[in-house]
């Protein structure tokens, strides 16, 4: 049995949540209120909130822990030429907090392999507008003629970037968002994004599992830090993702 959260209650210990041998690793509690207040207390603790329609807030804690160090972000030589091509091409540029709305908006319409829905519901693409006016949520975009092609948005507390979700409408482009925020994050002290779920493609960038528990240690380590002050991408940072190609 997991625990029931009244919008008073605590999480419990992460060393609670069920285990690898359960239907459900990594869940922890259930129900709670779903606010910028709530997502604070979770994210600090490496909790975040998954759930499909018709299901309650589910909270959960992953063991292990997919994160990508940004200094072993992997470029292959395809993607490689894919970037190159990118930053050299007239009306390409990288943006961030652009169009937020829009990126959350995306990832949660475009189809993805294996999975029928999405998670991405209204009331969490609400929850983390919200969050993003507050300036704990930040979108990268990749944008080609004035069109924005994909991007990524994701939970920024302390020296910490917690990935969410991404989505390509032209080839790489989601890719090219995950340079650039690889970029911002090593020239702002940022040694890790969350990714959360172990996938074959994370680990193809770069991605590893790590325990619990050194991701634990790790957040107590960054999230009391002092955030990031500029969240854009200017020439700096640009000159950075050219020499990532």
């Amino acid at each position: 049995m997991i625990p029931w959260l009244e919008p008073d209650t605590p999480f419990p210990d992460t060393t609670l949540a069920l285990g690898p041998e359960t239907d459900a690793p990594g869940l922890l509690a259930a129900g709670a209120d779903l606010t910028p207040q709530r997502l604070e207390a979770a994210y600090r603790r490496g909790i975040f909130p998954w759930f499909s329609q018709g299901q309650p807030v589910l909270w959960w804690t992953t063991d292990p822990r997919m994160v990508l160090p940004v200094n072993e972000f992997k470029v292959h030589r395809s993607f490689r030429k894919a970037l190159n091509k990118f930053l050299r091409t007239p009306g390409c540029e990288v943006r961030i907090d652009s169009a937020f709305e829009r990126v959350a908006a995306a990832c949660a319409d475009t189809p993805r392999d294996g999975q029928s829905g999405t998670w991405i519901l209204p009331d969490m693409q609400a929850v983390y507008g919200q969050w993003h006016s507050l300036g704990r949520v930040h979108s990268f975009e990749t944008w080609m003629d004035g069109q924005l092609v994909g991007g990524l948005y994701g939970v920024s507390i302390g020296r910490m970037f917690y990935g969410e979700s991404m989505f390509a409408w032209r080839t790489d482009a989601s890719k090219i968002a995950l340079a650039a925020l690889v970029c911002f994050c090593r020239a702002n002290g940022i040694e890790l994004i969350d990714c959360q779920q172990q996938t074959t493609h994370l680990a193809s960038l770069g991605a590893r599992p790590i325990s619990r528990g050194d991701f634990e240690a790790h957040l107590r380590g960054v999230v009391d830090q002092s955030p990031p002050l500029v969240w854009a991408y200017d020439d700096v940072l640009w000159s950075q993702l050219e020499r990532s190609a």
